[in-house]
Protein backbone atom coordinates (compact mmCIF):
# COMPACT_ATOMS: atom_id res chain seq x y z
CA UNK A 1 0.00 0.00 0.00
CA UNK A 2 2.42 2.41 1.02
CA UNK A 3 5.06 1.84 -2.27
CA UNK A 4 1.73 2.41 -4.39
CA UNK A 5 0.98 5.70 -2.41
CA UNK A 6 4.68 6.56 -2.59
CA UNK A 7 4.04 5.94 -6.94
CA UNK A 8 1.56 8.25 -7.04
CA UNK A 9 3.11 10.80 -5.02
CA UNK A 10 5.61 10.55 -7.68
CA UNK A 11 3.47 10.43 -10.97
CA UNK A 12 1.72 13.72 -9.64
CA UNK A 13 4.99 15.18 -9.24
CA UNK A 14 5.67 14.78 -12.82
CA UNK A 15 2.29 16.12 -13.65
CA UNK A 16 2.64 19.33 -11.83
CA UNK A 17 6.19 19.42 -13.65
CA UNK A 18 4.39 19.28 -16.69
CA UNK A 19 3.74 22.78 -18.84
CA UNK A 20 0.85 23.01 -19.04
CA UNK A 21 -0.93 21.06 -17.05
CA UNK A 22 -4.23 19.57 -17.84
CA UNK A 23 -5.95 19.40 -14.28
CA UNK A 24 -8.38 17.00 -15.79
CA UNK A 25 -5.73 14.69 -16.12
CA UNK A 26 -4.67 15.43 -12.73
CA UNK A 27 -8.00 14.21 -11.01
CA UNK A 28 -8.23 11.39 -13.27
CA UNK A 29 -4.37 10.34 -12.40
CA UNK A 30 -5.70 10.83 -8.66
CA UNK A 31 -8.83 9.12 -8.96
CA UNK A 32 -7.64 6.10 -10.39
CA UNK A 33 -4.67 5.48 -8.75
CA UNK A 34 -6.66 5.40 -5.20
CA UNK A 35 -7.76 2.67 -3.98
CA UNK A 36 -11.61 2.32 -3.40
CA UNK A 37 -10.71 1.29 0.29
CA UNK A 38 -9.09 4.38 0.31
CA UNK A 39 -12.12 6.73 -0.78
CA UNK A 40 -14.08 7.85 2.56
CA UNK A 41 -17.37 9.75 3.00
CA UNK A 42 -17.34 13.32 4.47
CA UNK A 43 -19.75 15.00 6.05
CA UNK A 44 -20.86 18.07 4.15
CA UNK A 45 -20.77 20.36 6.82
CA UNK A 46 -17.42 19.89 7.92
CA UNK A 47 -16.05 20.90 4.33
CA UNK A 48 -15.20 24.29 3.56
CA UNK A 49 -13.78 26.61 0.19
CA UNK A 50 -10.74 25.78 -0.75
CA UNK A 51 -9.39 29.39 0.01
CA UNK A 52 -7.34 30.05 -3.54
CA UNK A 53 -10.72 29.32 -4.85
CA UNK A 54 -11.10 32.35 -7.71
CA UNK A 55 -14.72 32.00 -8.30
CA UNK A 56 -17.20 33.70 -6.20
CA UNK A 57 -20.73 33.22 -8.01
CA UNK A 58 -21.83 29.79 -8.79
CA UNK A 59 -24.69 29.70 -11.75
CA UNK A 60 -27.80 28.85 -9.56
CA UNK A 61 -29.30 27.22 -12.98
CA UNK A 62 -25.81 24.77 -13.84
CA UNK A 63 -26.02 24.23 -9.67
CA UNK A 64 -29.84 23.07 -10.01
CA UNK A 65 -28.96 20.61 -12.76
CA UNK A 66 -26.44 19.02 -11.24
CA UNK A 67 -28.53 19.02 -7.76
CA UNK A 68 -31.39 17.17 -9.59
CA UNK A 69 -28.50 14.56 -11.36
CA UNK A 70 -27.41 13.83 -8.08
CA UNK A 71 -30.50 13.11 -6.31
CA UNK A 72 -31.20 10.51 -9.39
CA UNK A 73 -27.87 9.11 -9.72
CA UNK A 74 -25.72 10.22 -7.11
CA UNK A 75 -22.19 11.50 -6.62
CA UNK A 76 -20.07 9.79 -9.28
CA UNK A 77 -16.76 11.17 -8.95
CA UNK A 78 -15.42 11.79 -5.43
CA UNK A 79 -14.39 15.32 -4.28
CA UNK A 80 -10.29 15.90 -3.63
CA UNK A 81 -10.32 17.16 -0.32
CA UNK A 82 -7.39 18.30 2.30
CA UNK A 83 -7.67 17.71 5.90
CA UNK A 84 -7.17 21.29 7.83
CA UNK A 85 -7.08 21.80 11.15
CA UNK A 86 -10.76 22.05 11.51
CA UNK A 87 -12.06 19.90 8.81
CA UNK A 88 -11.18 19.89 5.42
CA UNK A 89 -10.40 22.06 2.54
CA UNK A 90 -12.38 21.23 -1.27
CA UNK A 91 -9.07 21.09 -3.38
CA UNK A 92 -11.70 20.09 -6.28
CA UNK A 93 -15.25 19.60 -6.39
CA UNK A 94 -16.81 22.57 -4.97
CA UNK A 95 -19.61 22.53 -7.58
CA UNK A 96 -20.43 19.04 -6.52
CA UNK A 97 -20.42 19.68 -2.85
CA UNK A 98 -22.50 22.63 -3.25
CA UNK A 99 -25.08 20.63 -5.65
CA UNK A 100 -24.73 18.07 -2.93
CA UNK A 101 -26.16 20.09 0.00
CA UNK A 102 -29.18 21.73 -2.61
CA UNK A 103 -30.06 18.14 -3.28
CA UNK A 104 -30.15 17.31 0.48
CA UNK A 105 -27.23 14.72 1.20
CA UNK A 106 -25.04 15.22 4.27
CA UNK A 107 -22.12 12.93 2.85
CA UNK A 108 -20.45 12.84 -0.17
CA UNK A 109 -17.47 10.86 -1.61
CA UNK A 110 -14.00 11.96 -0.94
CA UNK A 111 -10.16 11.24 -1.66
CA UNK A 112 -8.22 12.65 1.08
CA UNK A 113 -4.86 14.02 0.13
CA UNK A 114 -2.09 15.87 1.71
CA UNK A 115 -1.34 18.54 -0.93
CA UNK A 116 1.01 21.40 -0.38
CA UNK A 117 -0.67 24.84 -0.27
CA UNK A 118 1.15 25.63 -3.96
CA UNK A 119 -0.61 22.55 -5.46
CA UNK A 120 -3.56 23.59 -3.89
CA UNK A 121 -3.52 26.68 -5.41
CA UNK A 122 -2.72 25.22 -8.91
CA UNK A 123 -5.64 22.65 -9.03
CA UNK A 124 -8.09 25.01 -7.78
CA UNK A 125 -7.10 27.97 -10.08
CA UNK A 126 -6.65 25.61 -13.13
CA UNK A 127 -9.75 23.81 -12.90
CA UNK A 128 -11.65 26.69 -12.87
CA UNK A 129 -9.78 28.46 -15.82
CA UNK A 130 -10.01 25.12 -17.92
CA UNK A 131 -13.83 23.93 -16.56
CA UNK A 132 -15.70 26.67 -15.20
CA UNK A 133 -16.78 29.85 -17.52
CA UNK A 134 -15.42 32.37 -15.38
CA UNK A 135 -16.01 36.18 -15.77
CA UNK A 136 -12.97 38.20 -17.44
CA UNK A 137 -12.31 39.24 -13.95
CA UNK A 138 -12.66 36.26 -12.05
CA UNK A 139 -10.08 34.73 -14.91
CA UNK A 140 -8.07 37.95 -14.45
CA UNK A 141 -7.45 37.36 -11.11
CA UNK A 142 -6.34 33.74 -11.40
CA UNK A 143 -3.86 33.96 -13.30
CA UNK A 144 -2.61 37.48 -11.01
CA UNK A 145 -2.85 34.89 -8.12
CA UNK A 146 -0.82 31.79 -10.09
CA UNK A 147 1.92 34.68 -11.29
CA UNK A 148 2.43 35.71 -7.95
CA UNK A 149 2.35 32.94 -5.38
CA UNK A 150 4.25 30.88 -7.87
CA UNK A 151 6.92 33.17 -8.70
CA UNK A 152 5.97 32.89 -12.47
CA UNK A 153 6.96 35.69 -15.57
CA UNK A 154 3.99 36.38 -17.32
CA UNK A 155 5.78 34.06 -20.24
CA UNK A 156 6.15 31.08 -17.61
CA UNK A 157 2.35 31.60 -16.71
CA UNK A 158 1.39 31.80 -20.18
CA UNK A 159 2.81 27.95 -20.90
CA UNK A 160 1.82 26.78 -17.82
CA UNK A 161 -2.12 27.42 -18.74
CA UNK A 162 -1.38 27.14 -22.29
CA UNK A 163 -2.44 30.67 -23.59
CA UNK A 164 -0.34 33.25 -25.51
CA UNK A 165 1.87 35.95 -23.54
CA UNK A 166 -0.15 38.78 -25.21
CA UNK A 167 -3.49 37.42 -23.85
CA UNK A 168 -1.85 37.12 -20.42
CA UNK A 169 -0.79 40.03 -20.81
CA UNK A 170 -3.97 41.78 -22.05
CA UNK A 171 -5.82 39.87 -19.33
CA UNK A 172 -4.06 40.89 -16.23
CA UNK A 173 -4.39 44.11 -17.45
CA UNK A 174 -7.88 44.08 -17.17
CA UNK A 175 -6.92 44.62 -13.35
CA UNK A 176 -5.72 48.18 -13.58
CA UNK A 177 -8.66 49.09 -14.84
CA UNK A 178 -10.96 51.66 -12.81
CA UNK A 179 -13.30 50.39 -10.19
CA UNK A 180 -16.21 51.76 -12.65
CA UNK A 181 -15.71 49.67 -15.46
CA UNK A 182 -14.59 46.64 -13.75
CA UNK A 183 -18.37 46.90 -12.16
CA UNK A 184 -19.77 47.17 -15.61
CA UNK A 185 -17.43 44.24 -17.09
CA UNK A 186 -19.14 42.15 -14.15
CA UNK A 187 -22.28 43.28 -14.67
CA UNK A 188 -21.80 42.20 -18.84
CA UNK A 189 -22.70 45.70 -19.99
CA UNK A 190 -18.55 46.13 -21.27
CA UNK A 191 -17.64 42.89 -23.28
CA UNK A 192 -14.05 41.16 -22.82
CA UNK A 193 -12.98 42.99 -26.29
CA UNK A 194 -13.85 46.25 -24.78
CA UNK A 195 -12.10 45.44 -22.02
CA UNK A 196 -8.85 44.66 -23.81
CA UNK A 197 -9.35 48.15 -25.53
CA UNK A 198 -9.53 50.52 -22.66
CA UNK A 199 -7.18 48.69 -20.49
CA UNK A 200 -4.25 49.72 -22.81
CA UNK A 201 -5.22 53.69 -21.88
CA UNK A 202 -2.61 55.81 -19.82
CA UNK A 203 -5.61 58.36 -18.94
CA UNK A 204 -8.15 56.18 -16.62
CA UNK A 205 -10.57 59.26 -16.91
CA UNK A 206 -10.75 58.81 -20.42
CA UNK A 207 -11.11 55.33 -20.19
CA UNK A 208 -14.03 55.70 -17.67
CA UNK A 209 -15.54 58.20 -20.42
CA UNK A 210 -15.32 55.96 -23.03
CA UNK A 211 -16.98 52.74 -21.20
CA UNK A 212 -19.89 54.96 -21.17
CA UNK A 213 -20.14 55.69 -24.15
CA UNK A 214 -19.81 52.11 -25.25
CA UNK A 215 -22.85 51.56 -22.78
CA UNK A 216 -24.90 54.17 -24.35
CA UNK A 217 -23.92 54.17 -27.96
CA UNK A 218 -23.86 50.29 -28.00
CA UNK A 219 -20.09 50.93 -29.51
CA UNK A 220 -18.51 47.43 -31.52
CA UNK A 221 -15.10 46.60 -30.71
CA UNK A 222 -13.67 47.76 -34.06
CA UNK A 223 -15.56 51.36 -33.32
CA UNK A 224 -14.00 51.68 -30.07
CA UNK A 225 -10.91 51.04 -31.62
CA UNK A 226 -11.23 52.91 -34.19
CA UNK A 227 -11.65 56.17 -31.89
CA UNK A 228 -8.74 55.52 -29.69
CA UNK A 229 -6.34 54.80 -32.22
CA UNK A 230 -5.57 58.41 -32.24
CA UNK A 231 -2.17 59.09 -30.95
CA UNK A 232 -2.68 62.70 -30.57
CA UNK A 233 -6.04 62.29 -28.55
CA UNK A 234 -5.27 58.92 -26.57
CA UNK A 235 -2.16 57.90 -25.14
CA UNK A 236 -1.39 54.05 -24.99
CA UNK A 237 0.54 52.26 -22.45
CA UNK A 238 4.04 50.83 -23.66
CA UNK A 239 3.88 47.23 -24.35
CA UNK A 240 7.21 45.38 -23.74
CA UNK A 241 7.13 42.67 -26.12
CA UNK A 242 9.07 39.15 -25.69
CA UNK A 243 12.40 38.54 -27.62
CA UNK A 244 11.30 37.42 -30.69
CA UNK A 245 12.53 33.75 -31.87
CA UNK A 246 14.17 32.36 -34.91
CA UNK A 247 12.76 34.76 -37.48
CA UNK A 248 10.64 33.13 -40.59
CA UNK A 249 8.94 35.00 -43.73
CA UNK A 250 5.77 34.90 -41.48
CA UNK A 251 6.81 35.70 -38.38
CA UNK A 252 6.07 39.10 -38.43
CA UNK A 253 2.41 38.32 -39.04
CA UNK A 254 2.44 35.83 -36.15
CA UNK A 255 3.43 37.93 -33.56
CA UNK A 256 0.92 40.17 -34.68
CA UNK A 257 -1.93 38.13 -34.68
CA UNK A 258 -1.14 36.44 -30.82
CA UNK A 259 -0.83 40.50 -29.99
CA UNK A 260 -4.19 41.10 -31.44
CA UNK A 261 -6.26 37.89 -30.60
CA UNK A 262 -4.59 37.03 -27.44
CA UNK A 263 -3.95 33.67 -28.18
CA UNK A 264 -1.64 31.11 -29.77
CA UNK A 265 -1.24 31.16 -33.91
CA UNK A 266 0.73 29.40 -36.52
CA UNK A 267 1.77 29.72 -39.66
CA UNK A 268 2.78 26.65 -40.95
CA UNK A 269 2.70 24.71 -44.42
CA UNK A 270 0.71 27.64 -45.72
CA UNK A 271 -1.75 26.99 -43.21
CA UNK A 272 -3.32 29.33 -40.78
CA UNK A 273 -3.83 27.60 -37.16
CA UNK A 274 -5.52 29.49 -34.13
CA UNK A 275 -5.78 28.31 -30.90
CA UNK A 276 -8.83 28.61 -28.38
CA UNK A 277 -9.68 26.74 -25.41
CA UNK A 278 -13.31 26.57 -25.20
CA UNK A 279 -16.73 27.83 -26.35
CA UNK A 280 -16.20 31.38 -24.93
CA UNK A 281 -12.83 31.68 -25.92
CA UNK A 282 -13.54 31.47 -29.57
CA UNK A 283 -16.29 34.16 -29.17
CA UNK A 284 -13.89 36.23 -28.06
CA UNK A 285 -11.63 35.69 -30.96
CA UNK A 286 -14.40 36.21 -32.82
CA UNK A 287 -15.70 39.44 -31.52
CA UNK A 288 -12.20 40.48 -32.23
CA UNK A 289 -11.99 39.40 -35.87
CA UNK A 290 -15.65 41.24 -36.21
CA UNK A 291 -17.17 37.56 -37.11
CA UNK A 292 -19.29 37.09 -34.44
CA UNK A 293 -22.29 38.94 -36.27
Amino acid sequence: MENKRRALGRGLEELFNNEPINIAQVEEEIVNNTPKEQITMLNLDELRSNPYQPRKNFDEESLNELASSIKEHGVFQPIIAKKSIKGYEIVAGERRVKASKLAGLTTIPAIIKDFTDEEMMEIALLENLQRENLSALEEAEAYNALKTKLNLTQEELANKVGKSRSYITNMLGLLNLPNEIKDEITKGEISMGHARVLSKLENKDQAIDLAEKVINENLSVRKLEEITSSKEDFHRKKNIKPKKEKEDEFSYLVNDLCEKLGTKVKIKNNKLEISFTNANDLTRILEIMHLDK
